[in-house]
């Protein structure tokens, strides 16, 4: 294990050094293929500090659900063996531990373009093209980072290639799958293969689309070698269907702003919301088989589902584009 390296007087995490890292050369990434694209830059040196806030706080939010059970484990007070203790309570604001997700940080920073570019000659589906394949290049040295801190650690395995932690924090002692240099050769090849698309895309959203649901299906499988404890969901059959049916009905309801009503919009969405009310209320009732997923697969069909219908849309609106 590499989990910390010391530098003079100085202790650094290396989860948290490799971070640093990737947002070092994502952010040079990330200005140089928006230079190429004549995108303006102004807004980055006008609300730089607004953009560093939303890394931060993004990055600690995502970081902080992926590890519930370490940050949040106060929330068993209620348990009978349980022993309240303050200091996991201020865990949650020890931001030198080195938990923060690169992602989550990707995300502050699409939440802050999409307001501060509105209203700019440039849509946010071209940032979102600039965004994308800088933020899989910064995944490929956070999941390094992960790989030498033992966090995110993969199942048991036989494979020749797996590997022994001698750690607290990885539950085995036996050989397991490196998940997080699964990880990171996925991202690095797929930030290429974006690299690619971006020279022969002819419509804006192709770097998008194609990175957003590599990443997504690659997460979703990749997920199945993790070893760590999870955030777990459990859906069923149906739970799939009516998502993707929500967003397809969203996307509907988005084409057809223009043409219908606001009286026919708004029974529309009533109707999609008590569908889906309803649904809830009686799914405990309903005797479904039901898969057990983690909360960053299900997080990735998500993201996956909203990105197809954000880019048709964008398309249909943006024909020029």
């Amino acid at each position: 294990m590499f989990q910390a390296f010391e530098l003079g007087p100085f202790i650094f995490w290396s989860r948290l050094a490799f971070t640093l890292l990737g947002v070092w050369m994502a952010t040079e990434f990330l200005l140089r293929l928006a230079s190429s694209e004549n995108l303006s830059l102004q807004h980055f040196r006008e609300h730089g500090w607004w953009y560093l806030l939303a890394f931060a706080l993004g990055a600690r939010i995502f970081a902080l659900v992926d590890q519930f059970r370490v940050y949040f484990k106060w929330l068993a007070f209620l348990a009978p063996n349980y022993q309240f203790d303050i200091q996991d309570v201020l865990r949650i604001f020890v931001v030198w531990d080195g938990g923060f997700s690169f992602l989550g940080g990707a995300a502050g920073i699409a939440v802050v373009l999409a307001v501060l570019t509105r209203g700019h000659r440039s849509t946010y589906l071209q940032w979102l093209d600039t965004l994308v394949p800088a933020t899989t290049f910064g995944l490929v040295f956070s999941w390094l980072g992960a790989f030498f801190s033992g966090h995110a650690y993969g199942r048991p395995s036989d494979a020749f290639w797996a590997v022994t932690y001698d750690a607290m924090n990885v539950r085995y002692a036996v050989p397991i799958h490196p998940v997080q240099l699964y990880y990171a050769l996925f991202f690095f090849v797929l930030t290429f293969l974006l690299l690619v698309v971006r020279k022969k895309a002819k419509r804006v959203g192709t770097e998008t689309l194609v990175g957003i649901v590599l990443g997504a299906v690659g997460t979703f499988f990749i997920e199945y070698y993790r070893g760590d404890i999870p955030v777990l969901v459990f859906a069923t059959l149906i739970d799939f269907l009516l998502l993707a049916g929500v967003f397809l009905s969203l996307g509907a309801a988005a084409a057809l702003g223009s043409k219908i009503s606001k009286r026919m919009l708004f029974i529309y969405e009533g109707v999609l919301l008590t569908v889906g009310v309803g649904y809830a209320i009686l799914r405990p009732f309903l005797d479904l088989t039901s898969y057990e997923l983690r909360f960053s697969q299900l997080l990735a069909i998500v993201v996956l589902l909203g990105t197809i219908i954000y880019v048709v849309d964008h398309r249909r609106r943006y024909p020029y584009l």
